[in-house]
């Protein structure tokens, strides 16, 4: 499938991850529209990625209201008429839904396990259930979820990230299925599962303000045969494998993306 032209809706696209898949899209041809709830962010995003000739439009959007994500979609359809990929990439985890030696386990607020888990899961089933209505009526479609290394072996300190991750896998075989057997093999749901990328939510985790890694990073890179940190690059030929039609027979499956990482047994 050329990108060009493609209509391509994004969540979550002002994060490190999303922009980096709309900039190398974008970049193929196709018309990139980002969704998320912080303005100032996608506006500054946008701006990056006109400058860099990429069609893009950028939608402020709660993914966590069905009410603002229907009202985006069916701007987008009476302006653009179809829409061919989603691509769930809204998620995230925070300090406070994270166990460390201040906070245990059994003292984890709720109000912190509830954002975690619904952002990352939520925030990908109820786009999926918009676009995907949208993707049943014309009759063909492509929805990517960002699934995680978590959803393989759940990771220490992180039970409701990882939790969300591996509900976002199942929801993606369950999902695959759904829209295939239900109304066409034409609409297709794959995810990636990205390793170990050295971004804003997870730097206090894997490094020191030195610039040293942490106790925690020494052991992911130990354990990660490609010897290092992910890239935001690396996953972007992968997301075009699956949009193109040399993936064709391909729906359902979760790809790791993390230089061996899930491979590796630690012996």
């Amino acid at each position: 499938m050329s990108l060009k032209d493609k209509i391509i809706v994004i969540t979550g696209g002002s994060g490190v991850l999303c922009s980096e898949i709309a900039l190398h899209l974008g970049l193929e041809g196709a018309k990139i529209i980002l969704l998320d709830i912080n303005e100032k962010a996608l506006k500054e995003q946008e701006i990056f990625l006109r400058e860099r000739n990429v069609q893009v439009e950028g939608i402020p959007c709660d993914v966590l209201d069905k009410s603002s994500i229907v009202e985006v979609i069916d701007k987008l359809v009476t302006k653009y008429i179809t829409i061919d990929v989603l691509i769930n990439g809204a998620g995230g985890n925070k300090k406070h839904a994270t166990t460390s030696a201040d906070m245990d386990f059994f003292n984890l607020p709720k109000e912190a396990i509830d954002w975690v888990f619904n952002l990352n899961f939520m925030g990908s089933f109820l786009p999926s259930q918009v676009v995907g209505k949208l993707f049943a009526q014309q009759g063909f479609g492509n929805i990517i979820n960002i699934s995680s290394m978590n959803a393989f072996t759940p990771l220490t300190r992180i039970p409701a990230y990882s939790a969300a991750k591996a509900a976002i896998s199942n929801f993606t075989q369950w999902l695959a299925v759904h829209m295939a057997q239900e109304y066409t093999p034409n609409i297709r749901v794959n995810a990636i599962a990205p390793g170990f990328l050295l971004t804003d939510q997870n730097r206090f985790l894997l490094t020191k303000e030195s610039g040293d890694l942490t106790e925690r990073g020494q052991q992911i890179i130990a354990h990660t045969p490609a010897g290092r940190f992910g890239k935001p690059e690396d996953i972007v030929s992968t997301v075009k494998w699956l949009l193109s039609s040399d993936s064709n027979f391909i729906t359902g499956v979760i790809i790791p993306i993390d230089g061996g990482f899930s491979a590796f047994s630690g012996v």
